[in-house]
C-alpha cells in the first residue's frame, strides 16, 4: 500500500512522515489553498524528504508549464495536477519538463478512469471538494476501479482508512485534512496512526 502525507509545510513533519514509513509527501502550492506553503517551506521539506521518499508538488490554479518548471526548481520528485483545469495538453506540456506527473481528479467531473489516458504516471481520485475534509461515496468505485497505479484521497483518517482500502482496494491512499487538528496544521500522532493502519488493512 502506497501512502502518501500531503499538505506539508515544515521539516519535522516531514522528518515524521519518513520515520512514520510514508511513501511520499505533498507539498501544496495553490494560490489560495489554506496548507499553501511558502518556497523556502518547500524546499525544507523536500530537502527533508531527499533520497526517503517521493516528493510531490501539488497545484491546481498553476499553469501546468509553470508548476513543472517550479517543481523541478524545487527539487520535487513529482507534480500532481489536481482537478478540470488540466486536460491531456496540459499534462504533455508538464511531461516535457518533469518525467513524473500525476493526475487529480473526482467522479463528479466524469473523467477518464484509466491511468495514464492523460500521460500520468499516477491517477488520484479524491472528493468533488479537495482538501475538505468531507467523505465521498466509494462504493461507487466498486464497480469501476481503475486499474494500475491509482490512490484515493477525500475523508480519510485513521479511524477510516481500513474499511476505504479493503471497499475499493487501491494501489494507493492520500491524506491531508484527516491527519489535522485544525486546518492546515498536522498533528505527528495523526500522521503515524494513519501510516500505520494504512500499511495493516
Amino acid at each position: 500500500m502506497y501512502v502518501k502525507i500531503c499538505g506539508l509545510r515544515t521539516a519535522e513533519h516531514a522528518q515524521v512522515a519518513v520515520e512514520a514509513g510514508a511513501d511520499a509527501v505533498g507539498v501544496v502550492m495553490n494560490r489560495t489553498s489554506v496548507r499553501r506553503a511558502s518556497e523556502d517551506e518547500a524546499r525544507t521539506v523536500v530537502d527533508t524528504v531527499s533520497g526517503r521518499l517521493d516528493a510531490v508538488l501539488v497545484v491546481n490554479d498553476l499553469p501546468a508549464l509553470e508548476a513543472a518548471r517550479t517543481a523541478v526548481r524545487l527539487g520535487f520528485d513529482v507534480l500532481q495536477l489536481h482537478g478540470a483545469a488540466y486536460g491531456p495538453d496540459d499534462f504533455a506540456a508538464a511531461l516535457a519538463v518533469l518525467p513524473r506527473v500525476w493526475r487529480a481528479t473526482s467522479l463528479d467531473l466524469d473523467p477518464p478512469l484509466e491511468v495514464g489516458a492523460h500521460g500520468e504516471e499516477v491517477l488520484l481520485l479524491d472528493a468533488p471538494r479537495p482538501g475538505s475534509g468531507e467523505r465521498w461515496d466509494l462504493s461507487a468505485l466498486a464497480m469501476r476501479a481503475p486499474k494500475g497505479r491509482w490512490m484515493v484521497a477525500g475523508g480519510l483518517a485513521p479511524g477510516n482508512v481500513a474499511e476505504a482500502v479493503q471497499v475499493v482496494q487501491p494501489w494507493g491512499v492520500d491524506v491531508s485534512s484527516g491527519v489535522e487538528v485544525a486546518p492546515g496544521q498536522k498533528d505527528s500522532d495523526l500522521m503515524r496512526s494513519f501510516v500505520s493502519r494504512a500499511r495493516r488493512a
